[in-house]
Formats: structure tokens, C-alpha cells, sequence
């Protein structure tokens, strides 16, 4: 990859204006000089794009009118690097980090984006290597299948919990607690770092160290400053639970998908 010369040659692919007009006020604020190649916002008009033309970097929101962006690269092969923006916490979109592809989720912060821009420069520069090739790949992995059922045991009796009657889980001193909707409450042999990753994301959510919650048992919120969000869950437990400052930001994009 040849070091673009004079400024960086940009192509947004975003169907969404706010977006689009937050991504270029953040790049103006940062001291690199770019120029913006094309604004698209489909499938289609990226394919016909990228056919003719080539940028030096492309942000690639995952989600467009028409479809799934990811399409884009099954159809046509493209040289350009790819900062994937999207409002959604994905697997697959993560799994492309380890294949010197970026990230960002909505909105976009300053920092993370200024990180992302230091990442394809060091790409420039011969020190992290990009191959779209590595991104099929990542694409057409089985999808990830999430756990449905969880047997519990309340002495001698056994019972396979579906994930729709589970509240929260709750993590206290070296044990790992399922409380139901109706508040009964086991024992699992689990950590919370493992439920993390069998969960579906769309359904439940880690919000401090200490607790995942499933969306239907928030009963009520509140916001205690701009990092700190109060939860009040259904049923009751037994401890305060606050939305760690670390989690805020991705709680509140979990909350508006």
C-alpha cells in the first residue's frame, strides 16, 4: 500500500445525514488534511463507486437503506481500507479488528476516532497490513449461535430455564446467581465473563461488573450524572445497580437499537 500523496482521499458510505455531517465535523477537528471523495448511501451506489473509482480510506457504516453493507465487499473487490462505523456492539465487526480493520460505534467519539486515523496512517507506513481477503473470510463465518436454555438445580429436581423467563444474572463473591422474572433465584455454574459471550446481545446487557440484565427486566432508570445511570430492575435485587461509567455510552446505544 503506497502512502497517499497530499491529503487523504475520503469516501463516506452512510445513509444517514446526522451521521454524516457528525463525521466530517470530527475530521475537521482533527489535524489531518483530507478531502472528501464521494457521499453514498446504498449498496448499490457504493458497488457502482467503487467499480470506477478508489479512495484512500473508506467509512463504511454497516447498516444502509438498502441492505447490509458487507454486501458491498462480497460483490466487488477494493484496495481501500475500511472503518466500519455502526450503532450496534457486533461480534463480526469485532472479529475485523484482528484483521487491521477499525471500528467505530455510534455516535462517534473524537478520541476513538483519532485512534482509528492513527491506525490507517501506521497502515500507510508499513506497520499493520490490511487484506480484504481477511474480511471475507470474517464474513462468511457461521453466524454465532446464542444459548436459549440453562438447567438449573433446586435439590434433587432438574429444570431448563428458556432465556426469555431470565432477569438478570448476578455475580456475588465466587458464586453467580439466575434470578427469574418471577424472582426465583439459582445457583449457575457460570462466570459472568462467559455469559457475555453465549448471550444474546439484543437481549441482554453487562452493566457494571457485577450484573447482566435482560432489557424487560429494567423497570425504571435514572440518570445520577452523565456517566452514571441508576437502574431499578424487575424484581428487585437485593444490591444497588449502576451503570458503570465505562458502560454508559454502549448501555445507551443497547437501549435505542
Amino acid at each position: 500500500m503506497t502512502e497517499p500523496e497530499g491529503p487523504i482521499k475520503i469516501l463516506i458510505i452512510e445513509d444517514e445525514l446526522p451521521a454524516r455531517t457528525h463525521l466530517l465535523h470530527l475530521l475537521n477537528k482533527l489535524d489531518v488534511p483530507f478531502t472528501v471523495a464521494d457521499r453514498l448511501d446504498s449498496v448499490k451506489q457504493s458497488v457502482a463507486w467503487l467499480t470506477k473509482y478508489q479512495a484512500d480510506l473508506i467509512f463504511m457504516d454497516v447498516h444502509l437503506s438498502d441492505g447490509n453493507s458487507l454486501e458491498i465487499i462480497k460483490q466487488i473487490k477494493f484496495d481501500s481500507p475500511v472503518i466500519f462505523v455502526t450503532a450496534y456492539d457486533e461480534f463480526a465487526i469485532q472479529a475485523f479488528k484482528s484483521n487491521g480493520i477499525d471500528y467505530l460505534l455510534k455516535p462517534i467519539d473524537e478520541d476513538e476516532l483519532r485512534e482509528a486515523m492513527a491506525k490507517f496512517e501506521r497502515m500507510h507506513k508499513g506497520q499493520q497490513q490490511w487484506s480484504i481477503d481477511k474480511i471475507l473470510g470474517a464474513v462468511q463465518q457461521k453466524p454465532v449461535v446464542y444459548q436459549e436454555r440453562f438447567l438449573v438445580h433446586r435439590g434433587e429436581k432438574m429444570m431448563s430455564l428458556p432465556t426469555d423467563q431470565i432477569a438478570y444474572f448476578e455475580g456475588e463473591d465466587r458464586y453467580v446467581y439466575l434470578t427469574k422474572h418471577d424472582g426465583s433465584r439459582f445457583i449457575i455454574d457460570y462466570r459472568l465473563s462467559d455469559l457475555e459471550k453465549i448471550l444474546d446481545p439484543l437481549q441482554f446487557f453487562r452493566v457494571n461488573r457485577s450484573f447482566i440484565t435482560h432489557f424487560k427486566a429494567i423497570d425504571s432508570m435514572l440518570n445520577l450524572s452523565k456517566s452514571r445511570i441508576k437502574l431499578e430492575l424487575k424484581p428487585g435485587a437485593k444490591r444497588e445497580v449502576i451503570v458503570s461509567s465505562e458502560q454508559s455510552l454502549l448501555f445507551k446505544q443497547w437501549l435505542n437499537q
